[in-house]
Order: structure tokens, then sequence, then C-alpha cells
């Protein structure tokens, strides 16, 4: 298993079992949690790939539906709901980290332009989020709080540059998802957020 293959698998479930949690907790039913799971889970990566132009991994990759599943056979298991708390919340972020990784990384193996990777990185890391949190009929948390599409902005930002500076992706991808992980916990942890528009 390569390493871009991996971020996919890890972020899958983490977004999926943060996605059925958040259903769970609206009081869907077990078809609806299974529905968030799979759009939060897998529609940041299909998007990436339809824009790419390639077969969105999950329609030949079993792994991937297998990782939805599990994450919503453990929500269903540990039945006791609340509210997304300290747990789920880094393990978000943990995916969000990862999801920013895999995208970017992706482009850049396709030749696709840097600023290109950039913006494919943040589009595989925000997209099942924003969506899950719309079909939850909850506030967007990327629109609103907290910097997710700022701290992947800054995950891939920093894979480019390192791969431009000649660092190998490995390490470019540690120091990048350590990266995304650290300017969200800083903006949790310091209420830090960008600017609102004041009418």
């Amino acid at each position: 298993m390569d390493l871009l293959h991996a971020l996919d698998l890890l972020s899958t479930f983490v977004f999926a079992l943060v996605g059925a949690r958040i259903a769970a907790d609206r009081g869907l039913d077990y078809g609806g949690i299974t529905f968030i799971a799979i759009i939060a889970s897998i529609s940041g990566g299909t998007l990436r790939n339809v824009f790419l132009g390639i077969m969105p991994v999950w329609i030949t990759d079993p792994w991937i539906i297998a990782s939805v599943l599990a994450a919503v056979l453990i929500t269903l298991t540990f039945r006791r709901v609340t509210h997304v708390g300290k747990t789920l919340l880094v393990m978000d972020t943990f995916a969000l980290a990862t999801a920013t990784m895999s995208g970017t990384q992706l482009a850049f193996e396709l030749n696709i332009p840097w600023y290109s990777s950039i913006i494919f990185g943040v589009i595989t890391a925000v997209t099942g989020g924003l969506l899950r949190d719309v079909l939850c009929q909850v506030e967007p948390v990327l629109l609103h709080r907290e910097t997710i599409g700022t701290s992947a902005l800054v995950g891939a930002s920093a894979f480019v540059a390192l791969i431009a500076l000649g660092v190998a992706e490995f390490p470019a991808v540690l120091v990048g998802g350590l990266l995304v992980i650290l300017t969200r916990v800083i903006s949790i942890q310091f209420d830090l957020h960008l600017p609102k528009f004041v009418k």
C-alpha cells in the first residue's frame, strides 16, 4: 500500500466516522446516518478526481467502501450519542490533514501546476465536511468558524513549497500535514478566525 492510498483510506474512515456521529446526533435513521457518512467521506476525493479527469477511487477500491461501512458500524454499535467533542474534533483535524496531503500529492504526481495542486488539496479536505453540515442542517463550520479552509491552504502550500525546494515527498507530506493540524489547533485554542464582513 503506497502513501497516497494509505492517506485516502485513513481520511475516508475518519471523515465517515465524524459524519456518522453528527448524523446520529441529529436523530437521523440508519439509512440517513449511512448516507451522511458516505457523503462526508468520499465527496471531496470524488470531486477532486472528477476535476482531474480520473475515476473516483471508491469505484474500483473496495477498501474505501469497507472503511465507510466500518465507521457506520462503529457508530451504530456504540449507541451513546453525544455532541461532537474533543475526541472527534481531534480525529476530524487529523483527517483534514491527511485529506489535504492526499489531494495535493495526487495533483502533484499528475504534474498539475503548483497553484492548482494547492486548490485540489483544499477541495479534497473541505468538501465533505461542508456537504455534511448542510445536509444535517447545522451551521457549516467551514463558512462560519474555525480556520478549516485556511489550515488546508497552509498545509498544501507548505507541501508544494518543500517539493520546489527539493525535499522528498514523504517528509514534505509529514510537514504539510503537521502544519494543517497546528494551524487548526492554534485557531481553536485561541479562538482565531478570519475577519467577517461587517455591514
